[in-house]
């Protein structure tokens, strides 16, 4: 499909970052945009699962959340548990005193995607595919301009440039933006290869960690595993390519102890099995010593295996002619525990338009104004990717935590310490708001 010679803005990227950041440049009243990506369609992989509180709130200030809310569940706690029993419950209820969406929503990231695009078709902008950046340069007549080329020879000349192309950008790259861990090391790396996977089971598993509405986090040998029910809402999307099934579907994102090696790039049903029954709670084991009523995976829907650090980009604003920002996993990477990735990257994009708008508005009055506008949005959304790193890094650190003996002094494990601890704070409902506050990000924006 051909591309415009010329446009205001380019968004390089059709994930939820470059989905919303079009979307936001609707709201705020800016047309002049093409929205590309470098694949025929939109990815089937599921990915992030919870929107929370905050990016809702930021969804709904575009006019983006009710379509989404529709399809979600509105997810009611995330509890903390061990293999058998439960340790610690956040309840999102509390978050009525400050929020009218006092709940995570859980919907896969494919599905969010497909809402975000029907949204976007319905406003009468398509995303432009497939179309991959090869190269960007400074126009020869406009110092304010940069011509971004395609593999497929086309040029487009844009006065503004977001990346939203994901952790290896190519709109990074060209710019010559760093990108490394803020710490300058790796924290955890117990937990830093995961597999994550929608799977069904024969016969459908029972228990207080199978109902809706809830995501159970289970600490278990230093490891941690995942649990979403996903009952059968979204099996007309998860299962496009697949059997068509009504059972209930279920996420599970689970760690890999490097002393097992690396998880497969998509994990057979097999491993899958495996690592259900070595780690995940005993009522979906297919071991009858654990579970009474024993379990199997039936259909593997999707799975991926991955290794996951902590990331951000040196700036998030530069000027190569034109203005260039970069967005979502572009900007900045960190492990999925405590599920802020999406959320970051959804409420980056819905400012980065405000602030480009602006910035378009004060240059149609003055053709000379300065870049302030946008380097203060840069400044506070760097800051901000900073916060939640650091947060996920101290749950990660929690998360990891040994069931050995910490010392021959002190025959008790450090986990067992945290077990305890969570057991005795669940009991104070003043923490549990504290946790939820924590999570929903209506604290860093």
């Amino acid at each position: 499909m051909s591309l415009p010679e010329n446009t205001t803005v380019l968004i390089v990227g059709a994930g939820p970052a470059g989905l919303t950041a079009a979307l936001a440049l609707v709201h705020n009243g800016c047309h002049d945009f093409v929205i590309v990506d470098a694949v025929d369609e939109g990815s089937n992989s599921s990915r992030a699962v919870a929107i929370h509180c905050a990016t809702i709130e930021a969804l709904a200030s575009i006019d983006v959340a009710d379509g989404l809310l529709s399809q979600g569940i509105k997810g009611k706690s995330i509890r903390i548990i061990s293999r058998s029993s439960q340790l610690f419950e956040v309840k999102f209820d509390p978050l009525k005193k400050h929020s009218a969406h006092p709940y995570a929503l859980f919907i896969p990231q494919c599905v969010t995607e497909l809402v975000l695009m029907q949204k976007l078709q319905s406003l009468g902008v398509q995303v432009q595919r497939p179309h991959r950046v090869v190269g960007m340069k400074q126009n020869e007549r406009d110092s304010r301009i940069t011509d971004v080329s395609f593999e497929d020879g086309q040029v487009i000349s844009a006065r503004y440039i977001i990346g939203a192309d994901g952790a290896r950008s190519i709109i990074r790259t060209i710019t010559g933006v760093g990108f490394s861990d803020p710490e300058a090391h790796t924290v955890n790396e117990e937990l830093a290869q995961m597999v994550s996977a929608d799977i069904t089971f024969e016969p459908e598993p029972v228990g207080p960690v199978t109902l809706e509405g809830h995501l159970n986090a289970e600490v278990f040998s230093g490891n941690l595993f995942i649990f979403l029910p996903f009952g059968n809402h979204f099996n007309a999307q998860l299962l496009r390519d697949g059997k068509p099934t009504t059972k209930s579907t279920f996420r599970i994102l689970c760690s890999i102890p490097i002393k097992n090696g690396e998880p497969p790039r998509a994990p057979p049903k097999e491993y899958i099995q495996n690592v259900v029954d070595a780690y995940g709670p005993a009522c979906i084991s297919s071991d009858p010593s654990l579970n009474p009523r024993p379990v199997k995976v039936d259909q593997l829907v999707w799975s991926t295996g991955f290794r996951t650090h902590s990331a951000i980009a040196d700036r998030i604003f530069s000027r190569l002619g034109a203005a260039i920002f970069l967005v979502g996993d572009a900007a900045h990477i960190h492990s999925p525990i405590g599920g802020q990735g999406m959320n970051l990257a959804i409420r980056d994009a819905i400012f980065l338009a405000e602030a480009v708008t602006k910035h378009i508005q004060a240059s149609a009055e003055n053709p000379d104004v300065d870049d302030t506008i946008l380097q203060e949005f840069a400044e506070a959304r760097h800051a901000r990717a900073l916060e939640v790193i650091g947060f996920t890094k101290t749950l990660l650190k929690l998360g990891n935590l040994p069931y050995d003996s910490y010392a021959w002094w002190m025959p008790v494990s450090l986990a067992s310490i945290r077990d305890l601890m969570l057991r005795i704070l669940g009991g104070f409902d003043f923490v549990q708001s504290k946790v939820a506050w924590g999570l929903s990000g209506l604290g860093r924006r």
